[in-house]
C-alpha cells in the first residue's frame, strides 16, 4: 500500500500570484533544506512561490492542529517585540485611539491586547484555531473562529466595519494571498488601511543561515516569500495604495507595508524583481550558510 504524501489531498498547480505568469524556475538548493520539496521563482516578475498547494481550509487545519503551539507560537520575546513595534508604527502613521482594528490570523491575541490596553483601540480577531479563540475570549477580545474566507461567507457578519486590518506573518501562509488581500478589503471602510507585516529576507543582506529560514514543514503551509516589490505589487493589484513602508533594512528584520484602500486598478503598476537576481541571491545565501552553525549541506 502506497502512503500518500500530505500534499496529495486536493492539491493543484497555481500560476504566479502577482502577474499570473505560468513560467517559473526552481529555487536553487531549496530541496536540500525542505526534505526534497520544491519552491519556484516566477520568470516574469521574480516572485517566490510554491506552485503545488492544497485548499485554504487544509492549510488552516495544518496551522491550527500541527504547527501552531508546536512549531510556532507568538508567546516569545521576539514576537512581543515585533507586535509592540507594529503597534507603535500604526500609532505614528494613523493613530489608534478609538480606531477599529481587525487582526486576520489573531493567534493567541497578544497583538490585539497591546492595541486594546495600551492604545485604546477597538479590536476584533479572525483566527482559525479553536484553542486560540478560547484564549482570545478569556482576554475579552471578540473574535470569529475560522478563516477569513469562512467569516465572509457567513450571513450577518460585518463588512466594511474596520478602520484598519492587519496581517502579521499571515499573508505568506495563505493558499491564495490575492484572495486573502481582497477579503481584507471587504472588511475595511472606504479609505481604510491594511497593514501587512512579514519577514524582511528577500534581496536584502542575509539575516540568518538558510537552514534557519527554510524547513521540512509542508511548503504549501508557507507558499509565498515576499520582497518589497512583490508585496507592494500584490497590494496594488488588489486595490490598495502603499503609502508607508518601514525602514526594513534596519528595523528588527521585519517589513511593514501600510496601504490605503482605493479603487481596484485596470492596469496596476508592477515593479518586477529580476528572477536571475533572485536565483543568484539564493545561490549566494546557500554558499554563505555552509560556514555557519556547522552546517555543511
Amino acid at each position: 500500500m502506497v502512503k500518500k504524501s500530505p500534499l496529495a489531498t486536493g492539491i493543484r498547480m497555481f500560476n504566479c500570484d502577482i502577474c499570473s505568469g505560468d513560467q517559473a524556475i526552481e529555487l536553487p538548493f531549496v530541496r536540500r533544506y525542505t526534505n526534497g520539496q520544491v519552491i519556484h521563482i516566477c520568470k516574469n516578475c521574480g516572485f517566490i512561490y510554491v506552485r503545488m498547494r492544497r485548499p485554504f481550509h487544509k492549510i488552516a487545519e495544518v496551522w491550527s492542529k500541527e504547527l501552531f503551539g508546536k512549531a510556532y507560537t507568538s508567546a516569545t520575546p521576539l514576537m512581543l517585540a515585533r507586535h509592540t513595534y507594529i503597534a507603535e508604527f500604526l500609532r505614528q502613521k494613523l493613530g489608534l485611539k478609538n480606531k477599529t482594528v481587525c487582526d486576520i490570523g489573531a493567534e493567541e491575541g497578544q497583538f490585539l491586547n497591546i492595541l486594546k490596553n495600551n492604545y485604546q483601540a477597538a479590536v476584533f480577531g479572525i483566527e482559525p484555531s479553536a484553542n486560540n479563540c478560547r484564549l482570545l475570549a478569556g482576554q475579552k477580545v471578540a473574535s470569529f473562529c475560522g478563516t477569513l474566507e469562512e467569516y465572509l461567507a457567513c450571513a450577518g457578519n460585518g463588512k466594511e466595519f474596520a478602520d484598519i486590518a492587519t496581517m502579521m506573518w499571515t499573508l505568506e501562509n495563505a493558499t491564495s494571498p490575492k484572495e486573502l488581500v481582497l477579503g481584507a478589503r471587504e472588511l475595511l471602510k472606504p479609505g481604510g488601511y491594511l497593514l501587512v507585516a512579514t519577514g524582511s529576507r528577500i534581496l536584502v543582506p542575509f539575516a540568518k543561515p538558510l537552514d534557519l529560514y527554510l524547513s521540512s514543514n509542508p511548503v504549501d503551509a508557507h507558499p509565498s516569500r515576499f520582497s518589497r516589490n512583490s508585496l507592494c505589487n500584490l497590494l496594488r493589484i488588489c486595490g490598495f495604495k502603499p503609502e508607508f513602508v518601514n525602514s526594513y533594512l534596519n528595523d528588527a528584520l521585519l517589513m511593514c507595508v501600510l496601504a490605503k484602500k482605493t479603487k481596484i486598478p485596470d492596469n496596476p503598476v508592477i515593479n518586477k524583481d529580476d528572477y536571475r537576481q533572485v536565483k543568484r541571491f539564493f545561490q549566494k545565501w546557500h554558499q554563505d550558510s555552509r560556514f555557519f552553525n556547522g552546517f555543511n549541506k
